[in-house]
């Protein structure tokens, strides 16, 4: 990403096409009951208008995928990351034993495009006419760190045109992502995280919904405060490269995801590290004194 395009998504917003993403149906009488006791949020408040994000933990309480769920007649439709396809499917077909519940691979039926920008750019893309004899999606959902809207499309249509908004590329998108401080399957999000970890309490949990797999887990970790490691983001004039290990005395966390930042030229990053470890007292490791600086 270079600094004009970073100018350009902060001043009008920016498209992505996320048709690459898994994307499942559930249906059946149990639909909602059965994803509920296998996610971190509340399914019964899943809307036909809106995302509602959440992690699919193992029976230790630790991410076994993230997933942004809605409604959608007498179904619920989720989406996740590419990665996820065959084992997030595995993973939920594996606990539909004697549930009215039918899990379907809907990845090529459907496109995924999400759009985020000021309240008027939104006002148009809601306002535009998406082959209004077809089927299609439009649900706000807040993925990017900024409110936006998810559209998603039937996979014969052509693409949509969004006058004004750039498209980014994966590359660019990943670095509007870390400059957002967003999560991501497999970097900070994995089977070594704990929801809270990654800053997902509010966004993702809910600790009035019922028991799911890993719930216990994870309310001793609400009510004690205590976890393993924290979600930290860090800018720094050195040169940082995912996996790098993190110091203080010793070592207490790795680098998770790198980018340049388009108008600083800093590099900026997330990491993971010990609950409480100081950012401003973290350093390389093999180097001598603090280089990174929280941001």
């Amino acid at each position: 990403m270079n600094a004009e395009l970073y100018q350009q998504i902060i001043a009008h917003g920016a498209a992505v096409d996320l048709s690459s993403r898994a994307k499942f149906r559930l249906t059946g009488t149990d639909r909602i009951r059965y994803l509920n006791g296998q996610v971190t949020n509340d399914v019964r408040r899943a809307k036909t208008d809106e995302t509602l994000y959440a992690c699919v933990t193992d029976v230790k309480g630790r991410i076994a995928g993230d997933v942004f769920v809605h409604a959608y007649h007498d179904a619920l439709l989720l989406d996740a990351e590419p990665e996820l396809h065959e084992p997030l499917a595995m993973r939920l077909e594996r606990y539909i034993v004697a549930d009215d519940v039918e899990l379907t691979d809907m990845t090529e039926e459907w496109h995924l495009w999400h759009v985020w920008g000021d309240a008027g750019t939104l006002a148009r893309i809601e306002s535009a006419p998406y082959a209004e004899d077809r089927p299609h999606h439009l649900l706000h959902s807040t993925r990017y760190g900024s409110p936006g809207l998810d559209l998603w499309l039937p996979g014969f249509l052509a693409d949509p045109i969004f006058d004004g908004l750039s498209v980014l590329t994966d590359a660019d998108l990943e670095t509007w992502r870390i400059l957002q401080k967003v999560p991501r399957w497999p970097h900070e999000l994995n089977t070594e995280t704990f929801p809270p970890e990654a800053g997902l309490e509010a966004r993702a949990m809910d600790f009035a919904k019922g028991c799911y797999i890993g719930q216990e887990v994870l309310s001793r970790i609400k009510t004690t405060g205590k976890m393993p490691r924290e979600m930290i983001a860090f800018e720094t004039e050195l040169t940082v490269n995912a996996g790098d290990e993190l110091w203080t005395e010793k070592a207490v966390g790795k680098v998770t995801s790198v980018a340049k930042h388009p108008a600083s030229d800093l590099t900026v990053g997330l990491a993971m590290v010990r609950q409480g470890a100081a950012p401003e007292g973290l350093h390389l490791g093999g180097s001598s004194g603090p280089l990174l600086r929280q941001c």
